[in-house]
């Protein structure tokens, strides 16, 4: 269901509540809000950024990495990298011993 969010026209003539903006959320079939809730005054629905989620952030995960074969590593310093997940090698290396 989205979120809208409705304000007052004249912010000055409204009540504390539709004067500083209110969010709805309500269908879309529902009609658009009119009047405040509160007051009864008029308000109109204002545009604003939407807020998107997406639904990746379990592929990140290193039980998602182990799952597919992949190793992951972190950087530890020195030019060395830990495992975090996986099955290769513990650390790994640039500099040659």
């Amino acid at each position: 269901m989205p979120i809208y969010e409705y304000a007052a026209p004249e912010p000055a003539k409204a009540c504390p509540h539709c004067a500083s903006g209110f969010e709805v959320m309500a269908r879309l079939s529902d009609p658009e809000l009119t009047q405040c809730p509160e007051c009864g005054g008029p308000v109109r629905r204002v545009i604003s950024a939407p807020s998107v989620a997406t639904g990746g952030s379990h592929l990140l995960k290193e039980s998602h990495f182990s799952k597919h074969g992949f190793t992951q590593y972190k950087k530890a310093g020195g030019g060395v990298y830990e495992k975090t997940a996986g099955d290769g090698p513990r650390y790994i290396s640039g500099k040659e011993d």
